[in-house]
């Protein structure tokens, strides 16, 4: 019988507990031995096998405020959390995304277990600011398997690690597929179902929701009754509610992946929180507008991010695709009269879906991405003399 792999894993939200049980399911179809599980994840991961040290969604904070506030417990989390990895002597080290948490555990760690393979997953934003991160990398980071297409080349010029594209997710979820086959607009007279996303953290839900108020009621005032819906997650749902309890004009609030899915696949448009949404959103083919609003400290270090947008799409395709408003230059108005242009046959809407298109292209891999991040997982650990 094959040495049993022992993994430890870091994921600090529920984005990258979906990517860390993708990437262990493959391991396990890999490798020949068992595979054991150490560290810090949800659902997915949990039911990979692993018992997560304790509640992930204590990392799941927004802006820098909330770091700020969340800073005692950031670093007693951090102690524990590299202790116990420290104590266990893992095969290898994977952390996922959330670098303000999973990076400080990883320095901790390789101070004391030198040895140790460390594989990076989702290359942290460097490329957008403090562009010195990624040399800093090399310290503890042996390998990164990066999620955006223009990343490898991005780490390379910044004297990072070794990277490593492996797909996104998102590109293979059957919800998103089938999004993408349900473009049209709706027939004449039938009015269109619009996306309204104001994000899964409470920070989010809470600044852009008056915003998305106004952008449903001067719609409706301005066209024939449309369709907006909601999607949230299970444990925003009650925040959510009381959030649009008193909204003039209400969505209909759906959590289920299923009511997701299926209100991807009827919508004609969507204005959303900036994140990794709007990827979502483009990959299923659906006209979007970015907003984000950050907070006092947030606002105050925007001028430290050096790249030119923040919408995802836009990025990959190297041009721009999808409009973006920001704190103080977002008005319901302008958000309104996007989205009459993007329920409508204009060229606005028809360049917004030429580009996903683009995206999508640039997006799609030969393999899996579990699959392909289980691989070059594995090929870290050879090189670096482990199994």
């Amino acid at each position: 019988m094959s040495k049993t792999l022992k993994v430890g894993v870091i994921a600090g939200e529920v984005s990258g507990d979906l990517l860390g049980g993708d990437l262990i399911a493959a391991l396990k179809t890999l490798h020949a031995g068992p595979v054991e599980l150490v560290g810090v994840g949800g659902d997915a991961l949990g039911a990979e096998g692993l018992v997560s040290l304790f509640d992930y969604s204590e990392l799941s904070i927004m802006g820098f405020t909330q770091v700020i506030a969340k800073l005692p417990l950031l670093i007693r989390r951090i102690r524990q959390t590299a202790d116990a990895l420290i104590a266990a002597r893992p095969d290898i080290l994977v952390i996922i995304d959330s670098p303000d948490f999973t990076h400080r555990v990883a320095k901790r760690v390789r101070k004391e277990l030198p040895d140790l393979p460390v594989v990076n997953y989702v290359c942290p934003s460097v490329w957008a600011w403090k562009e010195h991160r990624a040399r800093d990398m090399l310290a503890y980071v042996d390998h990164v398997l990066a999620v955006l297409p223009f990343e490898p080349e991005a780490m390379k010029r910044l004297g990072g690690p070794e990277t490593t594209f492996v797909g996104h997710r998102l590109s293979e979820v059957p919800g998103v597929v089938a999004a993408r086959r349900h473009t049209a607009l709706p027939p004449e007279g039938e009015p269109p179902t619009i996306l309204l996303l104001p994000g899964s953290r409470a920070g989010e839900i809470n600044s852009l929701a008056p915003v998305f108020k106004d952008v449903a009621r001067i719609y409706a005032e301005r066209n024939a009754m449309p369709r907006f819906v909601m999607p949230t997650v299970g444990r925003r749902e009650q925040l959510v509610r009381a959030a649009i309890a008193g909204w003039p004009v209400k969505p209909e609030v759906v959590v289920n992946d299923d009511e997701k899915w299926k209100a991807f696949g009827e919508a004609h448009a969507a204005v959303a929180a900036s994140g990794t949404v709007i990827l979502e959103l483009a990959l299923s083919g659906i006209p979007v507008i970015s907003a984000y609003k950050a907070d006092f400290i947030g606002r105050f270090m925007l001028h430290k991010i050096t790249i030119w947008s923040a919408a995802l799409p836009n990025l990959i395709a190297d041009r721009p695709l999808v409009p973006e408003y920001m704190n103080d230059s977002m008005r319901a108005g302008a958000l309104s009269r996007w989205m009459e242009l993007l329920t409508r046959d204009t060229p606005q809407r028809a360049i917004m879906l030429e580009g996903f298109d683009d995206v999508w292209q640039k997006m799609r891999t030969e393999v899996a991405p579990g699959l392909r991040t289980a691989q070059v997982t594995l090929d870290v650990l050879e090189r670096k003399g482990g199994i």
